[in-house]
């Protein structure tokens, strides 16, 4: 299964690099390919064979050629390339999400391993990770307890999501203008767009669509540090406690115009507009946090905060 998952994931990838490729001679050596898509020579090798099988990509000459451009149905579906880690995130946000957790809540690994169809080792690494961080504690038992995040901790994770998504959309910049990135940001745009027409039904799915923005500014680095960072900010900002909402489709309308905005000076390749926009819609995601935060109610000892806030980036 894993190595199912390997070699879809990076047929997928390859598909992505041939996106932004002209049809005709593709010189590309297997090690080249290895490096980039981040697999064995072996996993590479099966990728060319199903790239050939598929007749997108055939034997010339002197190298290999682009037959065919890919197409959407070329590509296997994200629930069969995503990885367990992957999984396990993305299971985990949508719980804390429609679960209602609070500060103080405990987590019982099993529980949620059963839940997500998934090992409890890959539940307790996902949850070792966000400890560093002080949104998870552990127990002396090594049970698991919600911690809550504070004004203090809201600032501080501002202040380095400000430093590297300012470096990041710097990067996406220079990106060139047949990288796979730019047609996802258009696909992103329409979205954008459709949403904004459907939001009183719709306004609850921002909260994906949002990640998916950020997370593609954020690749634009390549920095694994960054990307880490990021699930972090996902955590806080979509996926954190549950508060009040009562302006959340609003405040949704504000952030989907803040991120035209951004989009728009991303195509432009103006870094003052793309700074400008940028530092515009982190603050607005700043003012919401610290909002939010302060909205929080404390039980009879004024310690323990009785709800958890919901967030808009």
């Amino acid at each position: 299964m894993k190595t199912n998952t390997v070699f879809k994931r990076a047929y997928n990838g390859c598909l992505s690099l041939l996106a932004a490729h002209s049809l005709g001679k593709w010189h590309v050596s297997e090690t080249e390919l290895s490096e980039r898509l981040g697999v064995s020579r072996t996993t590479v090798r099966a990728v060319l064979a199903e790239l050939a099988a598929r007749g997108i990509v055939r034997d010339g000459a002197s190298s290999r050629v682009l037959a065919r451009r890919p197409r959407p149905v070329d590509y296997f579906p994200d629930a069969q390339t995503e990885a367990v880690s992957s999984a396990v995130e993305r299971k985990f946000m949508r719980w804390v999400l429609r679960g209602d957790c609070r500060p103080g809540q405990t987590v019982n690994t099993s529980e949620l391993a059963r839940q997500f169809g998934v090992s409890t080792t890959a539940v307790r690494e996902y949850l070792t990770h966000f400890s560093r961080f002080g949104l998870l504690k552990r127990r002396e038992n090594s049970g698991w307890v919600f911690a809550g995040v504070t004004p203090a901790f809201a600032k501080e994770i501002y202040e380095v999501r400000e430093m590297f998504e300012l470096r990041a959309a710097a990067s996406f910049l220079k990106l060139p203008d047949r990288d796979p990135a730019w047609v996802k940001l258009d696909a992103i745009e329409r979205e954008h767009h459709r949403l904004l027409v459907e939001l009183d039904e719709r306004y609850s799915d921002f909260s994906s669509l949002d990640e998916r923005l950020h997370r593609l500014v954020h690749d634009a680095m390549s920095n694994r540090f960054i990307r880490e960072f990021y699930d972090v900010i996902s955590f806080i900002f979509h996926y954190h406690y549950q508060w009040d909402k009562s302006d959340e489709k609003e405040r949704n309308r504000i952030a989907i115009n803040e991120h035209l905005t951004y989009i728009a000076a991303l195509r432009s390749r103006d870094p003052q507009l793309v700074d400008n926009a940028c530092r515009a819609h982190l603050r607005t995601a700043r003012a919401t946090l610290l909002r939010s935060i302060q909205r929080v109610t404390f039980d009879d000892k004024g310690k323990q905060p009785l709800g958890p806030t919901a967030l808009t980036a």
